[in-house]
């Protein structure tokens, strides 16, 4: 973790920039495809300092988020055969092996799981993508999973 430690850095003094909504909303969408720092590093601060908006915060971060998901599920689907190599070398294989096993035994729940836990839902949505999952139970699973986390960030901080 040592190597996204200048990302950590950086993300906590967006939180504090005047225009922190925009970056957290920019984040929270790269996030849930290639990005590695979670919004959760900006999105708990900012709810610390202004709690009378966490609400507003939360919605923003998981539109934001599960509108990226849509982008991951995009990439997955139409270039899971260029990926494949570069995943099979990077840390994220082992997780993606594991969304494609759950995505055979749980679908829907695999996405929401991967969603609201500290698994990297960036993965989950290429492999929702790469194994054509339905996009209707994706998208509501992901907004279902998202909202349920930031909300609870959110709801804590403030």
């Amino acid at each position: 973790m040592k190597l996204f430690s200048p990302l950590y850095r950086l993300a906590l003094v967006w939180a504090r920039h005047r225009h922190a909504p925009w970056y957290l909303g920019g984040m929270s969408f790269v996030e849930s495809s290639f990005f590695p720092v979670p919004p959760d590093v900006m999105l708990a601060p900012m709810c610390l300092a202004q709690p009378h908006r966490a609400w507003h915060l939360a919605l923003l971060t998981t539109l934001t988020s599960v509108a990226g998901g849509l982008l991951g599920y995009a990439i997955g689907y139409f270039a899971i055969d260029a990926l494949l190599p570069w995943l099979q070398e990077s840390r994220y294989w082992p997780a993606y092996q594991t969304a494609v096993e759950w995505f055979g035994q749980w679908g829907f729940w695999a996405v929401f799981i991967a969603g609201f836990s500290p698994i990297p839902y960036k993965v989950f949505t290429i492999a929702a993508g790469g194994l054509s999952m339905a996009l209707l139970p994706f998208t509501l699973a992901s907004l279902v999973g998202r909202g349920a986390r930031f909300f609870l960030v959110a709801a804590l901080m403030a």
